[in-house]
């Protein structure tokens, strides 16, 4: 920051005294312009911040989906109330890693509204609702995933319920917790189409990034029919990996044209 501010300094000084003339008689290559630089300053840091946001994203997403890993038995309540017993500090600890990673979307979402505002603020304002939407909806989702935890506590109140119906509740909110986890992924399905409809119409990021968001986003959609999901499940979740990873490290590496990106918020 000091030395962004020497700089501007030094920029100040090296601009030639206008006041000696009257404005209409100074050549146009006179006038200092001030826009210009100001946006080539802004455009860069904000690419590979968010960059960084994303990538900060993934690694904790794929942590807590580690410390989670084996722990729920989908076919049997016994297993998972022991494996949740057992394991009940990694599994809090991935439910948190999750709920970390949610805030490092929230905020890609904020920069991403920045970055795609000059491509249509409307459309790049209408993305950041379907994201929200689906961030909200994967956070409540968490509160079922917790339940489990405290019904199998031991408080004196349970008591009423035989082991096998405590057991079998808890993989029942445990599914319950993981439907609710699909319906945010809808809502990340229209979020990727809008994403990559603007990564398409913007100049400063290359239209196969544009591509493999959209098919990203319809292959969340499909979500919508639980027995599409099941016949297409493990492509959905490789493609929509590949579609974000590509443009986190596009962000990262690369970032975006400056040039083209000033040019458009013009």
């Amino acid at each position: 920051m000091l030395l962004l501010g020497f700089r501007a300094i030094e920029s100040f000084r090296a601009v030639p005294r206008i006041t000696d003339r009257p404005l209409s008689n100074l050549a146009e290559s006179e006038l200092p312009k001030m826009t210009d630089p100001t946006l080539a300053i802004i455009a860069a840091p904000k690419a590979k911040t968010t960059g960084i946001i994303y990538l900060l994203y993934f690694v904790t997403a794929m942590l807590g989906e580690l410390c989670m890993k084996g722990i729920v038995v989908s076919s049997d309540a016994a297993a998972t109330a022991t494996n949740l017993t057992t394991h009940e500090p990694l599994f809090r600890l991935g439910l948190a890693l999750g709920l970390i990673a949610i805030a490092f979307y929230l905020a890609l979402t904020a920069l991403f509204v920045d970055l795609f505002k000059p491509v249509n603020p409307t459309i790049s304002l209408l993305a950041a609702f379907f994201s929200l939407t689906g961030c909200a909806v994967q956070s409540c989702a968490t509160l079922f995933q917790l339940a489990p935890n405290v019904i199998l506590g031991g408080s004196s109140y349970l008591k009423v319920f035989t082991a096998e119906q405590l057991q079998a509740l808890c993989l029942l909110l445990l599914r319950f917790g993981s439907q609710a986890f699909n319906v945010g992924l809808i809502f990340f399905g229209f979020y990727c189409l809008s994403l990559g409809y603007l990564i398409l119409r913007s100049t400063f990021l290359p239209n196969a990034l544009g591509v493999l968001m959209v098919l990203a986003g319809f292959g969340w959609l499909a979500f919508l029919s639980p027995h599409l999901v099941i016949s297409l499940s493990p492509y959905i979740q490789i493609l929509g990996v590949i579609a974000e990873a590509s443009l986190m490290l596009w962000l990262l590496i690369k970032g975006v044209d400056t040039e083209r990106w000033r040019k458009q918020s013009t």
